[in-house]
């Protein structure tokens, strides 16, 4: 029996070599490349040659890489700290899950208050965005520049904003691109002219009319201190592309005959009144977008158009919620009768509204409050470190009711 094994160790060892020795390579071992198979078509020297052209690395011309280079840096942030009249965002965490948003404009001179302690600005300036840095009272601050939705959130306000969640579906609707004519009917203050303004570009153009001078003065005044902070903390100036007009849009026909419309959006009360001034300015088959806060508007819009005949088409009527999740690890606890998993506290604090906007000295906070709840022993089954995994106590409320309309043609004979 010990022969035969040896017989058959031998041959298979002898049908996995080759003719000349070696050990037979795999299919997967053999298989070449297409340059691999070229080379070896060509002479020696050529082919060394074809192998040194590969390695190389691709240098790209000096004109070419000047010339790709403004083009990566110029829509993005500018790469330095912050400056003087910069907006900057603090933010703080606090327990519970609770974060706190403090927005600021950046003077050598000011401080930033919040409850737990001041940081002057001019310990801010010069440092980079993402730096933590300590209060007065020994509470840690998050620096960075706020993005657009943010500012919309935490700027100065009269009239309600328009909600970024809403907005977004509205420029959804409206599929606006750049370089189009967009009018807006309700400046507010200023948070639709500011998204509307980077949706169509510099070479794009949006008119918004204010029938109130409060609201018309507060737009305006949001829009500029925006642009200005952009200039000076990015490398490519926002466009000064919204034309703010304090007039009332029933009045304003003579105005629309003179312009043509890509997309129309109205933020008003009474939306149907404008219906038929500006529907003749906006091209047919594009989007009349209406943002109405109850249903009982959307039932007057409807018969409005309804019984004058306007020539649109209800596509549809939504209203955008959004559902914020709490995941977060939990802490175990041993006891002597039983284990309980819980999260970081269990002590119950008074409820607070979320988006609660607290004002201290020119500074907005927002407050968006979590709680934490218990978790039971079987998720130590599922991961070694138990997590909480449920909805937020905290939604965000209904905002409002938007509606899509369609502008067609008369019927061809």
């Amino acid at each position: 029996m010990r022969g035969w094994s040896r017989l058959r160790r031998a041959a298979s060892s002898f049908s996995s070599s080759s003719g000349d020795g070696r050990p037979r390579r795999r299919a997967w071992e053999t298989s070449l490349s297409p340059l691999e198979r070229v080379r070896r078509l060509l002479p020696p020297e050529e082919a060394a040659a074809v192998g040194r052209c590969a390695a190389a690395p691709r240098v790209p011309p000096e004109g070419e890489e000047e010339a790709a280079r403004p083009q990566v840096e110029a829509a993005g942030a500018r790469p330095g700290p912050f400056r003087a009249g910069e907006l900057a965002l603090a933010e703080m965490w606090r327990k519970h899950n609770t974060t706190v948003k403090f927005l600021c404009r950046l003077a050598v001179d000011s401080v930033l208050s919040s409850p737990s302690g001041v940081l002057p600005h001019r310990e801010i300036i010069g440092q980079l965005p993402g730096q933590m840095l300590r209060t007065s009272a020994g509470a840690w601050l998050l620096l960075r520049r706020p993005s657009l939705e943010e500012y919309v959130l935490l700027m100065p306000r009269g009239p309600t904003i328009a909600y970024p969640k809403d907005v977004s579906a509205i420029l959804t609707m409206m599929d606006i691109h750049p370089g189009d004519t967009v009018l807006e009917t309700g400046s507010g203050s200023g948070a639709m002219s500011l998204f509307l303004s980077r949706a169509v570009g510099p070479k794009g153009r949006v008119v918004s009319y204010e029938i109130r001078e409060d609201h018309h003065n507060l737009a305006k005044k949001n829009y500029k201190h925006w642009r200005a902070a952009w200039e000076i903390g990015h490398t490519q100036e926002w466009p000064d592309n919204v034309d703010f007009i304090l007039k009332d849009i029933s009045t304003a026909a003579a105005d629309m005959k003179s312009i043509t419309l890509d997309a129309i959006v109205l933020d008003m009360l009474n939306p149907q009144s404008a219906l038929p001034v500006v529907h003749p300015s906006l091209k047919q088959g594009s989007v009349c977008a209406v943002y109405l806060a109850n249903i009982t508007q959307v039932i007057d819009l409807l018969h409005r158009i309804r019984t004058c005949k306007l020539p649109f088409l209800c596509e549809k009527i939504i209203e955008v919620t959004h559902r914020n999740w709490l995941v977060l690890p939990a802490k175990i606890k041993n006891y002597k009768t039983s284990q309980m998993a819980e999260t970081q506290e269990n002590i119950e604090e008074p409820p607070q509204k979320e988006n609660e906007e607290i004002h201290i000295r020119d500074q907005v906070v927002l407050t968006e409050g979590e709680c934490d709840e218990s978790l039971s022993d079987d998720a130590e089954t599922y991961c070694s470190v138990p997590y909480v995994a449920r909805p937020s106590h905290w939604q965000e409320a209904h905002s409002a009711f938007l509606a899509k309309l369609r502008k067609f043609g008369p019927p061809l004979s």
